[in-house]
């Protein structure tokens, strides 16, 4: 026992030697890991450690090197109690010596990142969320996370055979990039967490855990649902500058891995991005699905229809009326893509300079072009009235008009390109509400779209038709006009009417003559169908509620007189007679109603119900059905009480204020030069 007493003192003596902060870390180990911390000594390390700041860096290098120690020798209950000892001291220290503390931290919590073990990796990742929600009181110069980056993005992808261990894995990924986010997009002195290096590894993580579809009900949060909310965080803390470096790995991550054809999932990342940015810098998203649109212009339709589909989705969410400072830019690209997709369709390739190029899919083409009209109508939509309207010259500009400039290329590649132009314009106009038809319609496009009913293709002539109707309809009256019939008492169709104001006087003083001209002129079309002349009917209807005042309704009811004369043309078909008569007694039938001249409609249902009896086929009821039954093989000329009398009617509105001497004179149409021309 004598011999052995100066050894117990000299141990003794040599712990007292020991360093007091490396004795207050040894403390805090139990004997048994799984006790776990010991807490009242673990508050004797924290009492020192705010009381003597300086040592916390040599705290933190000495729990560096018990981890590092126990890690090698497989003791995860001690790794487990000193990264709870190092979240306790960085919770609690801020003073100026943290930064060295954290270096230690970081280089355990990497430690643990890198070992083979999925719970060390986990409980690194924890810690360093942990860490990443504390706002630190003085700047680092010298931190680097470019291994976080990368270590986390590779979690992001674990391809651990277990799947619930690999599910863990890929989420604690997710959170640790979040927290990279977070400690670094606020700090000036941090490499920027938005250049292209980082990003192209965080967010194409993110789009594949995005993706995948595993179940998820032991999960409390999903690993899509934590994808997603990181992912909104991540956009919504990009500024002006950043937007471009937080979308191009999107837009590569859906070419690299041909996810544009689908188009769902293309679709849900652009909503997340659109809901998640700062409204302001929308266009900017806009601006770089335009510019990757013009990259896959060679592409295949399917993969060109994603890409338009997306931008169609995203201007509905870009509903500010904003698309930028560059409205029209947006359009020319959207037509231009149209214009490459007919030259494409027509061609047979997707490269004209290269015949030996892939093969086009014509259904895939003409899906893709009316994607692109459906868009180009998405994006109107969110535009002003004065911005529609420009975009509405703007588009008329390039439609290749009859008489005025060349056709583009072949006759078959102008004419398709006058059909999507013009179904582009329509998709425009829908919607379009202005108080003033000199700004919304004014020469310069009124004239060239009227050019369009001289064409002897039905379907611009119906497209004409259907642009006129959508501007002039600035009360929604045109539904109720959707097919022709006699109406015995309008007001059960509810109309609405205002009064025509001095610019609505003006418009039709100036283009009373030529809009009546045009629809005359297209009655006379051999080739016009059921549809041309139900929505002729519907113009007729909306120009007398919208725009007509008492001599316009003069000159409107001169015109249905002139249908009626022209029915009597044996050059035209006998459907188009028939149905020409129908369209003048419908007219008529609304206009005498919308007069309120008692004696005017006497006399219209007095020969309204003279043909029901002698030729129901002069009627809408007969004629404009799938199969008329009761046309007849030829038609003669109408004579007596089954026509409408221009004397009759002249004497009837007399007596109410109107015109007599104009309603007496029969209207014929004056063919300008360019008229005349477009005829020819």
């Amino acid at each position: 026992i004598g011999f052995l007493s100066p050894l117990a003192g000299v141990c003794g003596c040599c712990g007292a030697l020991r360093p007091r902060y490396k004795r207050l870390v040894d403390n805090i180990f139990p004997e048994d890991p799984e006790d776990g911390l010991v807490k009242a000594n673990m508050e004797k390390l924290t009492f020192y450690a705010l009381s003597a700041p300086e040592k916390l860096d040599r705290i933190g290098a000495y729990l560096s090197e018990r981890l590092s120690r126990d890690v090698a020798r497989h003791r995860y209950g001690y790794v487990c109690i000193a990264m709870e000892a190092l979240d306790q001291l960085l919770m609690a220290c801020h003073c100026q010596s943290i930064n060295l503390f954290v270096e230690s931290f970081l280089t355990m919590v990497r430690k643990l990142l890198e070992a083979d073990k999925p719970n060390l990796q986990i409980l690194g990742t924890n810690s360093f969320v942990k860490f990443a929600n504390i706002e630190e009181d003085t700047p680092s110069y010298h931190r680097s996370y470019d291994f976080f980056v990368s270590r986390f993005s590779e979690m992001c992808h674990s391809s651990f055979e277990d799947p619930d261990i690999r599910t863990k894995i890929r989420m604690a990924g997710i959170r640790g990039l979040q927290g990279v986010v977070r400690k670094t997009v606020n700090d000036e002195l941090q490499a920027n967490i938005w250049d292209p290096q980082h990003m192209d590894k965080i967010v194409p993580s993110l789009l594949f855990n995005l993706q995948q579809d595993e179940a998820a009900e032991r999960w409390k949060e999903s690993p899509i649902e934590l994808t997603e909310r990181c992912f909104r965080e991540l956009l919504g803390r990009a500024v002006y500058g950043n937007i471009k470096n937080a979308v191009k790995p999107v837009l590569m991550h859906l070419d690299n891995h041909s996810l544009w054809e689908s188009k769902t999932f293309a679709v849900r990342c652009f909503k997340i991005i659109m809901y998640s940015i700062q409204s302001q810098h929308s266009h900017l998203v806009i601006q770089q699905l335009l510019g990757h649109l013009d990259a896959n212009s060679k592409n295949s339709a399917r993969v060109r229809a994603g890409i338009v589909e997306v931008l169609s989705e995203a201007a509905v969410i870009e509903a500010s009326g904003s698309i930028g400072p560059t409205v029209l830019e947006v359009f020319n690209t959207l037509l231009k893509q149209l214009r490459l997709s007919v030259d494409y369709e027509l061609s047979g390739y997707n490269d004209l300079s290269n015949l030996g190029t892939k093969v086009i899919k014509e259904h895939e083409e003409r899906q893709l072009q009316e994607s692109v009209i459906k868009t180009i109508g998405s994006f109107a939509s969110t535009l002003p009235t004065y911005q529609r309207s420009e975009v509405m010259l703007f588009i008329m500009g390039k439609i290749p008009v009859p008489g005025m400039y060349p056709a583009l290329g072949s006759a078959n590649t102008g004419r398709m390109i006058q059909v999507m132009l013009l179904k582009s314009l329509f998709q425009v106009t829908v919607g379009f509400q202005s108080t003033n038809m000199l700004t919304a319609l004014p020469t310069s496009f009124l004239d060239p779209l009227l050019s369009f009913t001289l064409m002897e293709d039905a379907e611009v002539r119906l497209l004409v038709l259907e642009i006129l109707i959508s501007l002039i309809d600035r009360h929604e009256n045109r539904l109720k006009f959707s097919s022709i019939s006699i109406i015995s008492d309008i007001s059960v169709l509810k109309l609405k009417v205002d009064k025509c104001s001095r610019q609505d006087n003006l418009f039709m003083k100036k283009n009373s003559q030529r809009l009546c001209r045009h629809i005359f002129l297209v009655c006379k079309e051999e080739n016009s169908s059921q549809r041309h002349f139900e929505s002729l009917f519907t113009l007729l209807a909306l120009i007398s509620m919208e725009l007509a005042n008492e001599e316009v309704v003069v000159d409107l009811i001169r015109l249905a007189l002139a249908l009626q004369d022209l029915a009597n043309d044996e050059a035209l078909p006998l459907f188009n007679r028939c149905a020409i008569h129908a369209l003048s007694a419908s007219y008529l039938n609304l206009i005498c109603q919308l007069t309120t001249v008692p004696t005017f409609c006497q006399h219209v249902h007095e020969v309204i119900q003279a043909r029901q009896k002698e030729v129901p086929f002069l009627l809408p009821e007969d004629v404009f059905i799938e199969k008329p039954r009761l046309l007849p093989e030829s038609l003669e000329k109408m004579e007596g009480d089954v026509l409408f009398l221009q004397t009759k009617i002249a004497e009837t509105l007399g007596g109410s204020g109107y015109n007599t001497e104009r309603l007496a004179t029969p209207y014929i149409p004056q063919l300008t030069v360019f008229n005349q021309y477009c005829w020819q």
